[in-house]
């Protein structure tokens, strides 16, 4: 129903805030530089401008033919939930104005969030043509094999945990015919699109990323399930605040300590 639409933003934010602390330390991670309120052309919700360093957690073939400062990314994200946009791009360290590779290097991720069981087709209406050439990739956050090993966390596997709060979970095999009638579900339809013209590597580069976006999904939306003792409670000014707190301490893990987080696979 759409009021769980409502509480899994809620979700959603905790477990982002959360995710970007555990991907930060040692000179690499997260950096907020904006989150604030926006209303545009009669749209409304939260812009948010972010700089990932990430120098070693992109595979060892990017490294070798990045420029010194390449490896910085901006993201923009537009949420105006139940619908996100998110762009990433790389731009030079040192100005905002001057990018390494122009119009070469992008990657977009729009997402609607719906309450249904990932039934609806084509939810983001493209046109014929380009709904031809859409791969429509199912994630389980159950299904251990879609996580890579050196990703699993036995406190974060959805198959294991039960929500002392909620009474949810352990997930089943077949959890989606298994729930309650009064038990709340919802899907994430997320539309990724990656353009990276670099001759001899276009199609090495855009494939990896694909790879590691579906990563990044399927391992966040295990932890929200996962942690949603400590978020189910939570109201949208909590959350608010908590962002606030996480903008400065990410600021000073960044700083000090070692790497953490995820690192990236090469297969």
């Amino acid at each position: 129903n759409s009021s769980l639409v409502v509480k899994y933003q809620v979700g959603q934010l905790y477990s982002v805030a959360e995710a970007s602390k555990n991907e930060t330390g040692g000179g690499e991670g997260i950096e907020v530089l904006t989150n604030e309120p926006y209303e545009k052309e009669g749209e409304k919700g939260q812009y948010t401008h972010k700089i990932y360093h990430l120098k070693s957690k992109v595979p060892g073939f990017v490294k070798m033919i990045a420029p010194e400062g390449a490896l910085v990314f901006h993201e923009k994200a537009w949420n105006a939930y139940p619908y996100c946009r998110t762009s990433k791009f790389q731009l030079n360290h040192r100005t905002m104005h001057n990018e390494y590779m122009k119009d070469d290097f992008m990657i977009k991720i729009e997402t609607w969030h719906k309450p249904d069981m990932g039934t609806v087709e084509n939810v983001h209406d493209l046109d014929e043509t380009t709904w031809k050439t859409v791969e429509v990739v199912p994630i389980d956050i159950t299904n251990r094999d879609e996580v890579a090993s050196g990703d699993y966390k036995q406190e974060e596997d959805p198959s294991l945990f039960h929500s002392v709060k909620t009474g949810r979970g352990p997930l089943g095999p077949d959890w989606k015919n298994e729930l309650k009638a009064d038990c709340p579900y919802m899907c994430a339809y997320k539309l990724v699109t990656v353009k990276f013209r670099w001759w001899g590597l276009q199609s090495k580069v855009e494939n990896f990323i694909h790879r590691q976006e579906r990563r990044i999904f399927t391992n966040f939306h295990r932890q929200l399930f996962c942690w949603i003792d400590n978020w189910v409670g939570l109201t949208m000014e909590d959350i608010r605040r908590m962002e606030e707190e996480t903008q400065k301490e990410l600021e000073e893990m960044r700083q000090k300590g070692d790497v953490r987080g995820t690192s990236a696979t090469e297969e």
